[in-house]
């Protein structure tokens, strides 16, 4: 049991956490499940493997006792792609008359163009923010603070003449954006007390943040990008490509040449971040709020003047005393 003990100050294993649906094996990311459901090779694993196939969504990583449940749930876990640009223009002349509502979360996407003399220094280019129901709630052309050597055509779309008058200033996109942000909270309360603020989600929400020239606080953001169940099995937790979740966890391919609308990595964001949310994890104990206190750390949860005590209880016991090193969405209160 020392060991085992030690083991939970290391793990930090929780309930949180990604869980195989048949050994009840926890794992640290959604990369790491689909490891051991897929692509084990010793026995418990291609056990798992077997049954997985017969039974298991191949998206949301969920085991049923029928395939009829199977079939069932695929209709609502396999997504579709984002609205067409044509649809697109409706949804932001009717957002246009609706306003942005209260509270909430809303996503945040970007597309940059080069600049400095070798073309490599980002340099936001267009931006788009969408609400909860992917109604875009602003949308506009950056005019960029420094010259452009590289717009990046093939990718983004961008021309000279969709940067020229009609654009915004950072300055205005900054404003607009914000405004949305804050939703009528004074800016130096948000820093202490969400109030009415919103959630800002996105992939890589630093980049696209110091891109426009914003700062928010880290408590109201959600980033697909290191959201610990959505990161890469490496040691170094490395961060997954927005197309590779939306492929894998969301069942439809995005960024496939041509030119990219930053709608659609706000859409792609916005669903991540809305089936994270969306899981419960059977907790008692813990108050949904986007405000909760950080997760406990290991002296708090497994303290050392403790360890005879605890190595008397069960392992489901020590599982219940343990934390995560991550705050889970599924406790936020929108």
């Amino acid at each position: 049991m020392e060991h085992l003990v030690e083991h939970m100050r290391l793990s930090h294993h929780s309930a949180h956490e990604p869980r195989c649906g048949v050994c009840g094996k926890h794992c640290r990311s959604i990369d790491a499940l689909r490891d051991h459901l897929e692509f084990g090779s010793v026995v418990p694993k291609a056990g798992c493997a077997s049954v997985f196939t017969a039974r298991g969504c191949q998206l949301c990583l969920a085991v049923f006792p029928a395939s009829g449940a199977l079939r069932a749930h695929r209709a609502a876990c396999q997504l579709s792609s984002a609205p067409t640009q044509s649809q697109l223009t409706r949804s932001m002349s009717r957002m246009s008359i609706q306003g942005g509502g209260h509270g909430g979360a809303v996503a945040l996407g970007c597309k940059m163009v080069g600049g400095g003399s070798d073309g490599t220094l980002d340099v936001c280019a267009r931006v788009c923010l969408i609400d909860e129901h992917e109604n875009i709630l602003y949308e506009s052309f950056v005019k960029p603070l420094i010259p452009v050597t590289h717009y990046r055509y093939e990718m983004t779309g961008i021309r000279p003449e969709h940067l020229r008058d009609s654009a915004a200033t950072v300055k205005l996109a900054r404003k607009r954006v914000e405004d949305f942000l804050l939703n009528g909270e004074d800016p130096w309360k948000i820093r202490t007390a969400r109030g009415s603020a919103r959630i800002l989600v996105g992939h890589g929400l630093d980049h696209d943040l110091d891109g426009m020239g914003m700062d928010y606080p880290a408590y109201l953001k959600r980033d697909t990008a290191t959201y610990p169940p959505l990161m890469k099995t490496s040691s170094r937790m490395m961060s997954n490509s927005l197309k590779f979740l939306t492929k894998s966890c969301l069942g439809y391919e995005i960024q496939n040449g041509g030119h990219q609308h930053p709608y659609d990595d706000c859409v792609a964001a916005m669903r991540l971040y809305k089936r994270m949310r969306a899981l419960r994890h059977g907790l008692k104990g813990e108050v949904k709020g986007c405000l909760g206190p950080a997760p406990a750390s290991v002296a708090e949860a497994f303290p050392a003047w403790r360890q005879r005590e605890l190595e008397r209880m069960s392992p489901g016991e020590l599982l219940r005393m343990s934390k995560p090193d991550y705050r889970c969405w599924c406790l936020d209160d929108v």
